[in-house]
């Protein structure tokens, strides 16, 4: 299982999007919860992956620990990317962003069925020189972003 997720990892950090493609089962699902997207299939993966990419030009991820069961791995490492454009509805500063990682991994028939990627947004938006709550109001929408600053 980890050397698949190695293998993912890797292809990602290179932006070779049809090695990734390769390593991923036809039903894969594809969560990231701090941006709120779900992809599921390989075609709605491959369009997440190339605006992520797009949106994260240099992202790069090192795997640096695991955890495992017969089902399932939990890897988490540190992430480095810089945010870039405006997809987010804000203008970065440009700087390279490090962060730590954790990803859950599913597996079906010899392959990537299941990724679960977590990271901080807050974090990320610091680094990035922008306001939290203006990337949580682009992507989660008024009502989210005035939902958690009730909270």
């Amino acid at each position: 299982m980890f050397e698949l997720a190695q293998a993912l990892a890797v292809a990602k950090s290179r932006q070779d999007l049809p090695a990734a493609l390769r390593l991923l089962h036809s039903e894969m699902l594809l969560e990231s919860p701090a941006f709120g997207t779900m992809a599921r299939g390989l075609a709605e993966n491959e369009k997440a992956l190339t605006r992520f990419f797009a949106s994260f030009p240099d992202y790069n991820v090192a795997l640096q620990g695991r955890a495992s069961n017969d089902d399932a791995l939990i890897c988490w490492g540190t992430v480095h990317m810089t945010m870039t454009g405006d997809r987010f509805g804000v203008v970065p500063n440009g700087r390279r962003a490090e962060l730590p990682v954790y990803i859950q991994f599913a597996f079906k028939d010899d392959l990537i069925a299941g990724e679960r990627f977590f990271f901080d947004l807050s974090a990320l938006c610091a680094q990035s020189g922008v306001s939290t709550d203006a990337v949580r109001r682009k992507i989660f929408g008024d009502a989210a972003a005035a939902q958690l600053a009730a909270e």
